[in-house]
């Protein structure tokens, strides 16, 4: 078993779901609320994860998470947290229960009646308090790195999609075991697999100087590239080095990110809105295009670490090889949606470590490209 100490603790191996026990102690949760969603639960690993817990702890379970986590949601959960008398919460499931679960740690120890004030485009870092309650996570893809990062993506009730974020909202503990991987379908493990590549490539891009995260991207970034193709056809060892990378591309990006998660962030909040990691595998290989002129000294790096040409294309090639949606037509999402999204883009947070400068324009050419697409 291998412990790693960096933002927060984490278990990372096979079986490492044995080691929650001990994690729950350190963490002093006693009264643990689970939050998932409905498709971890048909899939088992709920069951799992309730089978891991001490022997006669009292615990309830919130399974009502959406695919993206509403402000509603939150008080549901929040609701289900305070009537069950929780000291805790346990997050299981991919990137949506456990950004869900923060929320809920947030909403239950924070004065505010809203969640908007907490966001970080609202200056929500500063409100966000060591009251939080405690949250261990467990996740059962390889993608978010949520288990180890201070955001959590939420739908507010006003339409937004927006980032609360908070070194007091990291998981106390990542439980990451590979084999709760497995069951992952072909289509999701490379949805979830590209949103860690994305992770890796646009924190290594982002402007900010940090050679430490920018060393921990690119050994991500070489290890996911390589491991891909094999987790999607269901290799247990690919699998296990595609939760390392995710795990990696997380605890980059407090660097900062750039325009693919400005504008993934506002798609998200489109009622049609496809899988995020989906979103960024989609975006990417045009955002580094049009970031390539700020990045002269950082391609030729990335493309050494996946044994690349040409970044961009390579993408291209890998998202169709995977079968990857080819554009946000064939996603559902209009043409006329461009407009509003190009400019809810402009206020995510991501907007300004992006390593070339854009504006709303730039950002609604590069929606037009990648709507486009669908019809080739």
């Amino acid at each position: 078993m291998t412990l790693m100490v960096f933002l927060n603790r984490i278990q990372f191996a096979p079986g490492a779901l044995g080691e929650l026990v001990g994690e729950l102690a350190l963490a002093a949760i006693t009264r643990p609320l689970v939050v998932t969603d409905r498709g971890v639960a048909a899939a088992g690993a709920l069951d799992k994860l309730l089978a891991s817990l001490p022997a006669g702890m009292a615990h309830a379970v919130f399974q009502d998470t959406p695919p993206n986590p509403t402000e509603a949601a939150v008080r549901a959960g929040a609701a289900a947290f305070r009537a069950f008398g929780a000291d805790g919460v346990i997050a299981v499931g991919g990137g949506s229960p456990l950004d869900l679960a923060k929320a809920v740690a947030l909403a239950v120890t924070h004065p505010a009646e809203t969640l908007a004030p907490y966001a970080v485009v609202e200056g929500g870092l500063a409100r966000i308090t060591a009251a939080a309650a405690p949250v261990v996570a467990v996740p059962t893809t390889a993608g978010t790195g949520s288990e180890v990062s201070r955001g959590a993506l939420i739908v507010l009730d006003d339409g937004r999609k927006v980032s609360i974020g908070s070194p007091f909202l990291i998981p106390r503990a990542a439980i990451c075991d590979p084999v709760l991987t497995h069951s992952m379908p072909p289509l999701l493990t490379a949805a979830t697999g590209m949103d860690a590549l994305a992770h890796c490539i646009e924190t290594f891009c982002a402007k900010r100087e940090n050679p430490v995260a920018d060393a921990i991207a690119l050994d991500g970034l070489r290890r996911g590239w390589a491991a891909l193709p094999q987790a999607v056809a269901g290799d247990p060892g690919a699998r296990s080095a595609m939760m390392l990378a995710s795990i990696e591309g997380a605890l980059a990006f407090q660097k900062g990110l750039g325009a693919v998660h400005a504008l993934s962030h506002a798609l998200g909040a489109h009622p049609s809105c496809p899988h995020h990691g989906t979103l960024n595998a989609l975006l990417l290989p045009g955002v580094l295009r049009f970031n390539a002129p700020a990045l002269a000294d950082r391609l030729p790096l990335l493309a050494a670490a996946m044994g690349v040409a040409e970044v961009a294309d390579a993408i291209d090639a890998s998202n169709r090889r995977l079968g990857l949606p080819a554009g946000l037509a064939a996603m559902g999402i209009g043409a006329d949606a461009l407009p509003a999204v190009a400019e809810a883009a402009m206020r995510d947070h991501h907007h300004l470590t992006n390593p070339r400068p854009a504006t709303a324009a730039d950002y609604l050419r590069l929606l037009r490209d990648a709507h486009g697409a669908s019809g080739a």
